[in-house]
């Protein structure tokens, strides 16, 4: 006696599957549109089909590496990506500067001549990132650290102090000139002339 097996019927999926699929599904091209390497590989696919057709998963796989390269402070890629822009721009001003010199009229020269010089100044900016990435510029900070001995520190960054300041320290040394005893307060002026009137110092004098 043979026995019929019976084949499991999948159930069709339900209304909550099914939007849990559509919900992760628009997660992950969110997540995909908002990565670095995807923007970037996509424009690079539009504007690179001079090389061919492009594979945009290929493309971000290798912006991967260099995003790395770069977050692990190597920038040899970032810099010689700036000197090819750098010249590609030159090459832009030189035909634009010549097709200027081949024109017959005002305004047209006028109009690739502006189109040439703006070509040329982001050419000369990029040098300039370039290098400031090679030699970055040093910072010089100069600062003062004075203990008063009374356990405030003062710190001084290169600003003069002002007149007021200046002021409170000869109010300071003043009050020191005065001592209070026995109720009485003693003060150097009195002392000498004290001095002045007794007769037998002034006969020593």
């Amino acid at each position: 006696m043979t026995m019929k097996r019976t084949k499991a019927v999948s159930e069709p999926p339900t209304k909550t599957d099914k939007a849990k699929i559509d919900k992760a599904k628009t997660e992950h091209i969110t997540k995909v549109t908002l990565m670095p390497c995807a923007n970037a590989a996509a424009v690079v696919a539009e504007y690179a089909k001079a090389f061919g057709e492009q594979d945009v998963q290929t493309l971000m796989e290798q912006l991967r590496t260099t995003f790395e390269q770069v977050n692990n402070g190597d920038l040899q890629h970032c810099e010689a990506m700036l000197v090819g822009q750098a010249h590609a721009l030159q090459s832009i001003f030189m035909s634009l500067a010549r097709r200027a010199a081949n024109q017959e009229y005002l305004k047209q020269i006028e109009m690739y001549l502006r189109m040439a010089l703006k070509a040329q100044n982001q050419s000369r900016m990029t040098l300039e990132t370039l290098a400031k990435i090679k030699n970055p510029p040093v910072i010089f900070a100069k600062q003062a650290n004075i203990n008063q001995g009374n356990g405030n520190q003062q710190v001084n960054n290169g600003t003069p102090a002002p007149a007021s300041h200046a002021e409170k320290n000869i109010n300071q040394q003043n009050e020191l000139l005065t001592e209070v005893h026995h109720g009485e307060t003693l003060d150097t002026r009195g002392t000498s002339k004290a001095i002045r009137n007794n007769p037998a110092m002034a006969a020593v004098g």
